[in-house]
């Protein structure tokens, strides 16, 4: 089966990155046979050249420039409702391709009910895995989003979500699940709940091992604030769990939650405090974007929880000697 592919890269200062890795998925693109493709930049109202560089150096591909800042998950919107392929590609401006990298994720596509399947991360200058399949560790009322897990045996695993980082989406099913929740922005945790929406929808989401690219630890994230990325990862932390929990599990996190509340006001730990504090005031748009997914769970009849998700991975992988990490 042929596909055709939007490559959505987003931006923010980062022409360097650019420059850097743009070759390496042209490369990519031609050694996979696919010529029916567009690639497509949301600039994130970038303050060095990156725009006069894209403009200057590859003026067939589609520039968005948005005025304002928007974070990752409205920046790479703009460039998901702009895409018109039947597949898209999220890419970091900061990950490099190896030229095979497309060739084994294709077949995943021939499966109705693929979301989207995403590569084996290793670094820039050494083979040491970064991200492989996304394990579903997880404990009542306890979503926990951090642990990878590979397969000497089994090339193609059950991944619980796919990385921002390097993500080939199914793009009528990600337009059906409005791209990336904007909740999240600016960053952290938006991979994570796009991908508890497509499992929780019915979908699939697969690791394929043999696709493989390199990336540096964090290259663009390391440009902003320590204390406002804790502050922001906390925060975002919340909203994942006021989202995707339900009744009594959802009831046992927020109590836990509001006894940590106390403990960390008599420690004085005041990252803590400002992400619930920014979190209270953000619920009444959580209870908007629980329900609204709720809604679209009773359009296809299903009710599909965090916890039915965590069995049919683990169902899937019990035979499977894994190695996580």
């Amino acid at each position: 089966m042929e596909h055709s592919l939007s490559i959505v890269i987003p931006n923010f200062n980062g022409k360097e990155l650019l420059e850097l890795n743009l070759p390496s998925v042209y490369r990519a693109l031609e050694f996979s046979g696919i010529s029916d493709f567009e690639i497509i930049i949301p600039d994130d109202a970038s303050t060095d050249n990156s725009v006069d560089f894209i403009k200057k150096n590859y003026p067939e591909i589609i520039l968005i420039k948005n005025n304002t800042n928007k974070g990752f998950a409205g920046n790479t919107n703009t460039g998901i409702f702009k895409s018109k392929k039947d597949l898209v590609f999220i890419l970091n401006s900061d990950v490099r391709l190896n030229d095979t990298y497309f060739q084994p994720l294709l077949k995943y596509f021939d499966k109705p009910d693929t979301f989207g399947v995403t590569g084996r991360v290793i670094g820039l200058d050494s083979d040491r895995i970064q991200d492989g399949a996304k394990y579903p560790n997880y404990h009542y009322g306890n979503i926990s989003s951090t642990a990878n897990y590979i397969s000497q045996s089994n090339n193609s695993l059950y991944s619980f979500f796919l990385t921002g980082a390097n993500a080939l989406l199914d793009r009528q099913k990600l337009i059906e699940l409005r791209g990336f929740n904007e909740l999240f922005n600016p960053y952290y945790g938006e991979d994570v709940d796009l991908g508890l929406r497509a499992w929780r929808l019915g979908y699939k989401c697969y690791f394929e091992n043999n696709a493989v690219c390199r990336h540096p630890n964090s290259a663009t994230i390391n440009k902003e604030p320590s204390e406002k990325i804790k502050i922001v990862s906390k925060r975002n932390k919340m909203y994942l769990h006021f989202v995707h929990l339900n009744n009594l599990e959802l009831f046992y996190y927020l109590f836990i939650l509001i006894v940590k509340m106390f403990l960390k006001t008599l420690l004085i730990d005041l990252k803590y405090l400002k992400s619930f504090w920014l979190f209270l005031n953000s619920i009444d748009k959580c209870t908007k974007s629980k329900r609204r997914f709720r809604e679209l769970q009773k359009s296809k009849k299903l009710e599909l929880s965090v916890n039915d998700i965590v069995k049919i991975i683990k169902e899937n992988i019990k035979s499977t000697a894994i190695q996580r990490f």
